[in-house]
C-alpha cells in the first residue's frame, strides 16, 4: 500500500501542536528500546550514549525530543539543543519507515531535514537504513 502524499488537515494539526509532547516522546523512546531487544534495530548504543534527538512532524506540529544512554533510549525532559534533529511530514516519515522511500531520496528532494551533528546523523541514517521495518507491528499492519 502506497502512503499518499497528503499532509494532516489544518484542524488536526492545530489539535496536535497543544497537546503536550511527552506522551508520544515516551512512546517513542519505548518504541526504539523494544526493537532494540528484539534485534530489529541494531543500534550500538556507544555510538549514541550521551546524545539527544529531536523528531519533528512538520505537519503536525509536533516535535519528539528523546536522548541516548547506556540503558537505551529515554525521552528526553530537558530543552536542551538536540544534537541531531529530523524533520519531516509525517506521510514521509511513515514512507522512510515502510521502505517506500530512503533517507536518501527524501533528503534530496528537501522533504527530510537534517540538522546538527553530520557524522550522528550518517551514523542514524545508516541505522534506519538497516532496520528491517516489515519485522515491526507497523510493517506487519501496513501490509495487510
Amino acid at each position: 500500500m502506497r502512503i499518499p502524499d497528503l499532509a494532516l488537515p489544518s484542524a488536526a494539526a492545530a489539535l496536535l501542536s497543544r497537546l503536550p509532547a511527552a506522551p508520544p516522546a515516551w512512546l517513542l523512546a519505548a518504541s526504539l528500546n523494544q526493537l532494540a531487544r528484539r534485534g530489529v534495530l541494531p543500534a550500538d548504543m556507544a555510538l549514541l550514549t550521551g546524545r539527544r534527538f529531536a523528531i519533528r512532524v512538520l505537519d503536525a506540529g509536533l516535535t519528539l525530543r528523546f536522548r541516548a544512554d547506556e540503558q537505551g533510549f529515554r525521552r528526553d525532559q530537558e530543552n536542551h539543543a538536540p544534537d541531531l534533529q529530523l524533520s519531516a511530514t509525517l506521510a514521509d516519515f511513515a514512507r522512510m519507515m515502510l521502505r517506500e522511500e530512503d533517507p536518501d531520496t527524501l533528503f534530496f528532494h528537501r522533504k527530510l531535514l537534517i540538522e546538527g551533528d553530520t557524522e550522528l546523523g550518517l551514523i542514524v541514517k545508516n541505522l534506519l537504513d538497516s532496520v528491517d521495518w516489515s519485522a515491526t507491528p507497523l510493517g506487519r499492519f501496513m501490509a495487510v
